[in-house]
């Protein structure tokens, strides 16, 4: 009788690890990003088909094969953002160094807003809201969106009332766009956003309001607006759009799903 043995090599070792850092890398390389949902979809229905093949379940295991079936080509396609970021970002650095490494490639965990930050944000548009200056702010949860901070001006401020109103202030180089806030920092201002595709919404909603609905439908951020014509404070989140909202309200609300 023949005895199998399982024999290990260094160089498999190195494998397993030289995949693991592999896979990091890419975690953190789309963690910041909406990319990150996508990928956990696409995870979350890999883990569907390995669960209908161990069942035998022909028909759907059949669908979902093909579907795999052009998985490469269709991650290229998904993550081509992503892709070309990071050689841009690793030829750069390359270039600028002339050595390799991946430090500062990926961006820091960050933190959630704390009451403080909060309570700038909500006194400024109060402030805002009285004098009718219109403004729309994004408030980052789950992901540190570069890819809409990186349409505007880099500011990487600490959050003040005095500078949001500044920022937002109608004759201010900055004003026209939206400030994306990443944990206690005021990430960038003049940011580009994507406008709502729903056909339901009523003609009278400015394209602030849409951008700010387009925001929420595509990520999980609190994006608050303060309208030019009315004065009007709204949030919207979750593809869903709360108006007239008071300070406390307000605060209440950001308090609730941000604050550490």
């Amino acid at each position: 009788m023949t005895e199998l043995f399982i024999t290990i090599r260094f160089l498999d070792f190195l494998d397993v690890l030289l995949v693991a850092y592999l896979l990091y890398q890419l975690y953190m390389l789309i963690r910041g990003t909406v990319a990150f949902n996508i990928f956990m979809g696409i995870f979350i229905v890999y883990l569907v088909w390995l669960v209908v093949k161990a069942l035998n379940m022909e028909l759907v295991s059949t669908i979902l094969g093909q579907l795999f079936g052009v998985g490469v080509l269709a991650l290229i396609v998904v993550f081509q953002q992503e892709i070309r970021k990071f050689l841009l970002l690793l030829g750069s650095r390359y270039r600028a160094n002339n050595k390799f490494s991946f430090e500062n490639l990926f961006p820091q965990h960050f933190k959630s807003t704390t009451e403080s930050s909060l309570r700038a944000i909500v006194d400024a548009c109060q402030d805002m809201s009285r004098t009718k200056t219109g403004a729309l702010i994004v408030i980052a949860r789950s992901t540190e969106l570069r890819e809409f901070a990186e349409t505007g001006e880099i500011i990487d401020a600490g959050i003040t009332a005095e500078l949001l109103k500044s920022i937002f202030y109608k004759n201010a180089p900055l004003h026209d766009g939206a400030v994306i806030i990443v944990g206690n920092r005021i990430r960038a201002a003049r940011c580009i956003l994507p406008v709502s595709a729903k056909k339901n919404l009523r003609p009278s909603l400015g394209l602030r309001h849409r951008a700010a609905m387009g925001m929420s439908e595509q990520t999980d951020a609190y994006v608050v607006t303060v309208s030019e014509e009315t004065g009007r404070i709204s949030v919207a989140h979750n593809g869903q759009l709360e108006e007239n909202l008071t300070v406390d309200n307000l605060f209440k609300k950001l308090e609730e799903n941000h604050a550490a």
